[in-house]
């Protein structure tokens, strides 16, 4: 697991059932023995309104970082992230999504290896190299279509 891996999961484990919480940038900074920018990185990519968070922050001495839950739908949710999916993804974001299904409950751990199985390389290996990714992207909107 890399480091911003383990900055999230910190950070989801804070958050918990919430629905906001307050922290420092530099304490967390501090605890992973990292430069806040990482901290940033991590929030500014990972805590973000498509995947249900609202980020407030205040720099400087007395500066935080609150992040706050969205209510999402499942519907909502998967409508918007069709709609986020473009001509083209590969193998790798189609885990990233994956993982956000799964952290909200809209999939199980079954179902989220046989999408992640059915959309692999190795799955695809008969489509064209320069397809592939396109093949993959419209296969993923079809299955998400299906979920609502």
């Amino acid at each position: 697991m890399n480091l911003s891996d383990l900055i999230e999961q910190y950070i989801m484990n804070e958050i918990g059932d919430l629905n906001e919480i307050e922290l420092k940038r530099n304490d967390i900074a501090h605890e992973f023995n990292c430069v806040p920018s990482q901290v940033n990185y991590v929030i500014s990519t990972r805590f973000i309104p498509e995947l249900g968070f609202y980020v407030e922050s205040k720099r400087g001495g007395n500066g935080y970082i609150r992040i706050m839950r969205t209510n999402l739908s499942e519907a909502a949710y998967i409508k918007d992230l069709i709609g986020k999916i473009g001509d083209k993804m590969s193998q790798r974001v189609v885990a990233v999504y994956l993982r956000e299904l799964l952290r909200y409950n809209f999939i199980d751990e079954k179902q989220a290896d046989i999408i992640n199985a059915a959309l692999s390389d190795k799955s695809l290996a008969q489509v064209d190299q320069l397809k592939r990714d396109s093949v993959r992207a419209d296969s993923f909107k079809n299955i998400l279509i299906n979920l609502i």
